[in-house]
């Protein structure tokens, strides 16, 4: 494979890790906070209209398209190894999918579906809101490190070729 067409597609890998890594970030600094100064009941609710909005075709090819660039990336490592870049690759690679794709399917997503069948004014929301609120956002910080570290590494590896 030519180093353009390398170059190129670690960039993109780079550019939606850290597309993602930004709206994580953005999430955990200033909506998820925003969202713990409403009463639990609006939050809940607030929360499962964003969870909605969230399913859009700007969101859907930016998550999809950065762990699709990040598994090309994984398999480029091997295609490169015994080049400097193929470790970054790599350890980029399986971050990205492990921190933002597999957290994203294997925690939040569930945790999201169970809040939106929630009667916001139902009893039990401050204690489940407080719980979900909490959770969600450690895992969410997580998230936004490893995309945050999966950007750093590709572009590492765009710069050891």
């Amino acid at each position: 494979m030519p180093d353009n067409v390398f170059i190129a597609l670690t960039f993109a890998s780079a550019l939606g890790a850290g597309l993602m890594a930004g709206v994580y970030f953005a999430f955990s600094a200033m909506v998820m906070p925003g969202l713990r100064r409403l009463a639990p009941a609006e939050a809940t609710r607030s929360m499962q209209a964003i969870n909605v909005a969230v399913m859009n075709p700007w969101f859907l090819v930016v998550f999809t398209g950065s762990a699709v660039f990040s598994l090309v990336s994984v398999v480029l490592s091997f295609a490169r190894w015994g080049n400097d870049e193929a470790v970054y690759l790599l350890v980029a690679g399986v971050l990205f999918l492990a921190g933002s794709l597999g957290l994203t399917a294997g925690y939040h997503v569930p945790r999201n579906n169970a809040l939106g069948t929630v009667d916001a004014d139902g009893p039990g929301v401050p204690e489940r809101w407080a719980r979900y609120y909490s959770e969600w956002t450690s895992w969410n910080h997580v998230r936004a490190v490893a995309s945050l570290a999966a950007t750093i590494l590709f572009i590492a590896g765009i710069a050891a070729t």
